[in-house]
């Protein structure tokens, strides 16, 4: 279990790296969803999303002969930047592998931050078994996209962030994919804020976190398509599961058109371009999936990373988008 400590020192490390991203007020949210609404602004951060607080952090954290093995991960994109830049910054190689259905743009910046890049079909393939052969056959340090504590540490400086910045809350709103953001952002927030409410938000077929959380246990789901592809896992962290079944409250789902309107609610009343998975949390406030009324409500805009051409295709219309 990573605690408040792990969080603030994983702060420490990030300060004058990090962006300190602004808290995001709307008085047009807070009508519709009848509650004091405060957005986290985390596709303003370096490489566009939360993902390099936690991969710094990792960075950072390892020892000297780590990281002149070079490291290396697997991630469908924000990770992949995110791990890419922070070895950069330590003057380390970075090998990444992704999946062949990754964002165009995504593929494009991390290959741009200076990363070796190997494809994957996530459908069939064991992303797990990949990075373990990869570590064992070249010898790099693997980073783990979420199943890390330096990671989860990391991510949580989010939560720091917008609860000293933005005060107190009674309900905080996560995206979850792996549970990297929400396990750290869970630990800052409980502890921060004991009566807060922690509540994370999955595509409606991707539910893993849910259905885990009901079980008690882990459970896997068959991959699906969905817009939101960085929450695209088939189940929870082995070590951010225990973390968020001891400090999230509970799981709701969003669908895509509702992650389309969230979308096009940013942009168009925040002027904030949002990534589907990084407008997950804002679509479960914007759909009424949990009663915020008359409470202070944190939500985490995770990222941003989305290129002109695919945001025009999502929300454009109002018709169900396109996988």
């Amino acid at each position: 279990m990573i605690e408040l400590d792990d969080v603030r020192r994983a702060a420490a490390r990030l300060d004058g790296v990090a962006h300190r991203t602004p808290v995001v007020t709307s008085r047009t949210l807070d009508e519709r969803a009848g509650a004091t609404v405060r957005l986290k602004a985390e596709n303003l951060q370096r490489i566009g999303a939360f993902k390099f607080r936690g991969a710094y952090n990792a960075v950072a954290s390892l020892a000297p002969a780590e990281r002149a093995r070079g490291v290396a991960t697997a991630s469908s994109g924000n990770h992949a930047q995110a791990l890419t830049l922070a070895a950069r910054l330590h003057g380390v190689p970075a090998t990444i592998l992704m999946p062949e259905d990754a964002p165009a743009s995504k593929v494009a910046a991390t290959e741009g931050y200076g990363a070796r890049v190997v494809r994957f079909d996530r459908y069939s393939a064991d992303r797990e078994a990949l990075m373990a052969a990869l570590a064992e056959r070249v010898g790099v340090t693997i980073v783990h996209p979420y199943d890390d504590e330096r990671i989860m540490a990391g991510q949580g400086t989010a939560a720091l962030e917008l609860i000293a910045d933005g005060g107190e809350l009674d309900v905080l709103l996560v995206p979850v994919g792996g549970g990297g953001l929400i396990s750290g952002s869970a630990t800052a927030a409980t502890a921060l804020c004991p009566d807060c409410r922690v509540v994370g938000v999955e595509p409606e077929v991707g539910d893993d976190t849910r259905r885990s959380l009901a079980a008690g246990e882990r459970v896997a789901v068959p991959v699906q398509p969905t817009i939101a592809d960085g929450q695209q896992l088939d189940k929870p962290g082995e070590l951010t599961f225990p973390v968020i079944r001891e400090r999230v409250s509970a799981v709701v789902t969003v669908s895509d058109a509702e992650i389309v309107d969230a979308m096009r609610f940013a942009f168009e009343r925040l002027k904030l371009v949002l990534e589907p998975s990084g407008a997950s949390a804002l679509a479960a406030l914007l759909s009424a999936k949990l009663d915020a009324r008359g409470l202070r409500t944190g939500v985490i805009l995770s990222g941003g990373n989305v290129d002109v051409r695919r945001f025009r295709e999502l929300t454009a219309g109002g018709s169900e988008p396109d996988h």
